[in-house]
């Protein structure tokens, strides 16, 4: 009996041993009907990648992280078994990320050129790769921990400048920000008015340039008749008549003059009234000088001035043309 109770433990003992292989077995998923193939990474640091931790591709398990070591220049580099009628990528590179939320780390197999677009995973690989040898290169995607923790610092700054733009923006800033912009307006709808009453006056300017343009084409068009009278005059005899006519004229300067000498007179007999006719002059220059009124305006604008230069030229280089080429114009017959 007692021989039988111990050949029942014994039994006993021997089904737990061989449970718990199988167990550690099948949970390692070690796969000893197939050869395995080993492989190193090299990593600038592997996160909370483990050793016994899976190794993934597609999705799929194949394989597990057999050994993790520190290597020359500061490098970390991580050996992988992987089953050996495993089909790899062109070109294998490992990617370390957290597998769940529980703290599970699993190491991706990836091509090269499919890696993904975060540019520290890109320089990770790059700078693993430039190393050379035939280890693969590797990168880290960080875990859930530092994402929640960069979030959280993300959080607390906004709330920071959230609450510093609540307390600059309170009901007093409101209220001027408010006043600024009705003065913004008003002062608008002055440059407004004010750039509408400088067109009228530029309009008014243009008319009276488009007049003294016209008074010029007559004053041209006088001039080229007189001097066609000139010439026929000469023709004709009236050059004479035209003598007696000035030396009459200047006779009647001269009663002109005796007039004028008599007005003289008279004005100084009315003095008075032509000091307040010299006063009122005088106020009227004074608020020319000062740019008040009309006349004012129109002596103060340099657009007049410049048009009306302009003119004058013209007129000086019409006279000249007219001096070098007098054919052009005008006819003169002697006999």
């Amino acid at each position: 009996m007692k021989r039988r109770d111990e050949l029942v433990v014994g039994v006993t003992v021997f089904m737990a041993l061989v449970v718990v292989v199988a167990g550690t077995l099948w949970l390692s998923q070690a796969d000893l009907a197939r050869g395995a193939t080993k492989h190193s990474a090299r990593f600038r640091t592997v996160g909370g990648l483990g050793v016994g931790d899976p190794v993934v591709l597609r999705g799929v398990r194949v394989g597990r992280v057999s050994e993790i070591r520190l290597g020359e220049r500061n490098w970390v580099e991580a050996e992988v078994q992987i089953y050996g009628d495993v089909a790899l990528p062109a070109d294998p590179a490992i990617v370390a990320a957290s597998a769940s939320l529980f703290g599970e780390w699993q190491a991706g197999i990836i091509s090269l050129a499919q890696a993904p677009d975060d540019p520290n995973v890109r320089r990770a690989l790059d700078e693993a790769q430039a190393e050379g040898d035939d280890l693969w290169p590797g990168a880290t995607l960080p875990d859930i921990g530092q994402l929640t923790a960069q979030a959280g610092r993300i959080a607390t700054d906004i709330a920071s400048v959230s609450s510093r733009i609540q307390q600059a923006f309170d009901s007093t800033a409101v209220t001027q920000l408010q006043r600024s912009i009705g003065d913004f307006g008003r002062v608008a709808d002055q440059i407004a008015s004010f750039t509408e009453q400088q067109t009228t006056v530029l309009r008014g300017v243009g008319e009276r340039l488009g007049q003294g343009s016209e008074i010029l084409t007559d004053a041209a068009i006088s001039l080229q008749s007189s001097l066609a009278r000139v010439d026929s005059a000469t023709n004709q005899g009236e050059l004479a008549r035209i003598l007696e006519n000035t030396q009459v004229a200047s006779e009647q300067v001269a009663e002109a003059t005796r007039g004028f000498n008599e007005l003289v007179g008279a004005a100084r007999e009315n003095q008075q009234s032509l000091v307040r006719v010299i006063q009122a002059a005088d106020s009227v220059m004074t608020r020319i000088q000062n740019r008040a009124g009309t006349i004012g305006l129109l002596v103060g604008d340099s657009t007049l001035y410049v048009e009306t230069t302009l003119a004058v030229q013209q007129l000086r280089s019409l006279l000249a043309d007219i001096q070098a080429n007098p054919r052009k114009y005008f006819k003169f017959s002697v006999f």
